[in-house]
């Protein structure tokens, strides 16, 4: 990972994104700990987190997280979820937040010189390019640990710099009390 203490940085994370992908390698992140951890590589300025939320529950499994989040300096950005029925007769939910993490990317870009993506989705190829355009230098999380790889060749070509999850997963990951990794909680799979 290459970060120059005098840089201005900002985390853009895709909350179902970096869920599936550290379920995927099988731990839990602790937010506080990657909060803590890039916020020593550079002057943090921001770290968003987006997800879409299912209103209408009466109680969310993502909730308490995002609650805790809004508290611990984290930039929550949420909208409502789409339930619909698929063409089988399955109950699904959407929530896609790209366009939101996007515009605020392209709009952070004047004020940071690196922007951190926690995402492997391809679609945000065009986006990483149009950030380094701004003369912003773009890292992008995912993991090419798992089968298949979680993140996009296109997007992996694109980034400045390529920071595979399980490389930050001994500062990251969710310890027990006793000092030892935590076991994944069973948790339902944000929007």
């Amino acid at each position: 990972m290459i970060f120059y203490p005098q840089e201005r940085l900002a985390l853009f994370i895709d909350g179902a994104n970096l869920y599936g992908t550290a379920k995927a390698l099988s731990f839990d992140i602790d937010y506080k700990r990657l909060l803590n951890l890039f916020a020593a590589k550079g002057q943090l300025l921001r770290a968003y987190y987006y997800t879409a939320l299912v209103e209408e529950q009466d109680y969310s499994p993502i909730r308490p997280l995002v609650d805790w989040l809004d508290y611990n300096g984290f930039t929550m950005v949420t909208k409502p979820a789409k339930e619909f029925t698929d063409s089988t007769g399955r109950r699904r939910v959407k929530g896609n937040m790209d366009i939101e993490l996007a515009v605020d990317m392209l709009e952070m870009a004047s004020h940071v010189q690196h922007v951190v993506l926690f995402s492997g989705d391809g679609d945000f190829r065009k986006l990483v390019e149009a950030t380094q355009r701004k003369g912003v230098r773009v890292s992008v999380v995912s993991t090419i640990k798992t089968q298949p790889a979680m993140i996009s060749d296109e997007l992996r070509r694109a980034a400045d710099n390529f920071i595979d999850l399980t490389d930050l997963q001994p500062a990251i990951a969710r310890v027990n009390h006793h000092g030892a990794q935590a076991a994944p909680a069973p948790a339902a799979t944000p929007a």
